[in-house]
C-alpha cells in the first residue's frame, strides 16, 4: 500500500503540475511560457523521483512501469496496481484542475499540432529515449544513485522543451489520459497510450542488446 500511495501522490503532482503550468499559462496570456512549462514538467519529475524513488521506485508511468516488467526489473504482478493508482492519481489531478480552472477547454491535454503519424512517431522516439535513460540510472523498484532524479528530470524538460509544440511531449500515458478524460477530449488519446509504451519496449529491447 505505501508503493501505491507513493505511485499515486507522485503522479498527482506530475499531472497537477505540468499540465497546471499548461492551464495557467493560457489563462494567464503566456505568462509561463513554453520553456517555463518543459521547465516544470522537468522539476517535478525531478522532486517527486528524489521524494518517493526508494518507496515505490517512482515510476509515475504506465509505460514505464510495463518496461521495468519486461526488463525483468518489477514483477509482473504489482503491474496491475501500480498503473491503477497512476492513473488515478492523473485523473484526481485533472479533476483538481476542472475545480480551479472550470472555463479551460483541455486542461493540459496532449494534442498533435500536425498529422496523428507524425505526433506518434515524435512520442514513441521520445519515449524510447527516456526509457534508456531511465533503465541505466533506476532498478525499477528503488531509484540507484544521486543523479537518478537529475539525468531523468532533465531529459523530460529537454524533450518537453523541443517536442513539446510538435506533440506535446507526453511520453506518459497517465498523463495524458487524466486531462482528456476529464476535459472530453479523447480524439487522439490512442497515440499517447500506443506510442509511449511502443517506444519504452523498443528501449528494453536495444538496452538487452547493449548489455549482451
Amino acid at each position: 500500500m505505501k508503493k501505491l500511495l507513493a505511485e499515486f501522490l507522485g503522479t498527482y503532482a506530475l499531472v497537477f503540475a505540468g499540465t497546471g503550468a499548461i492551464v495557467i499559462d493560457q489563462q494567464f496570456h503566456g505568462v509561463i511560457t513554453h520553456m517555463g512549462i518543459a521547465i516544470t514538467f522537468g522539476l517535478i519529475v525531478m522532486s517527486m523521483i528524489y521524494t518517493f524513488g526508494d518507496i515505490s521506485g517512482a515510476h509515475f508511468n504506465p509505460a514505464v512501469s510495463i518496461a521495468f516488467t519486461m526488463a525483468g526489473r518489477f514483477p509482473a504482478r504489482q503491474l496491475p496496481p501500480y498503473i491503477a493508482s497512476q492513473l488515478a492519481g492523473a485523473l484526481l489531478a485533472s479533476l483538481t484542475l476542472k475545480l480551479m480552472f472550470p472555463a479551460n477547454e483541455l486542461l493540459g491535454a496532449t494534442m498533435p499540432s500536425g498529422t496523428e503519424i507524425q505526433s506518434f512517431v515524435m512520442e514513441a522516439i521520445l519515449t524510447f529515449f527516456l526509457m534508456l535513460v531511465i533503465i541505466n540510472v533506476a532498478s525499477g523498484s528503488k531509484e540507484q544513485g544521486m543523479f537518478a532524479g537529475l539525468a531523468i528530470g532533465s531529459v523530460v524538460a529537454l524533450e518537453a522543451m523541443f517536442a513539446g509544440p510538435v506533440c506535446g511531449a507526453s511520453m506518459n500515458p497517465a498523463r495524458s489520459i487524466g486531462p482528456a478524460i476529464v476535459s472530453g477530449h479523447p480524439e487522439h488519446l490512442w497515440i499517447y497510450i500506443a506510442a509511449p509504451i511502443s517506444g519504452a519496449i523498443m528501449a528494453i529491447l536495444i538496452f538487452k542488446i547493449l548489455k549482451l
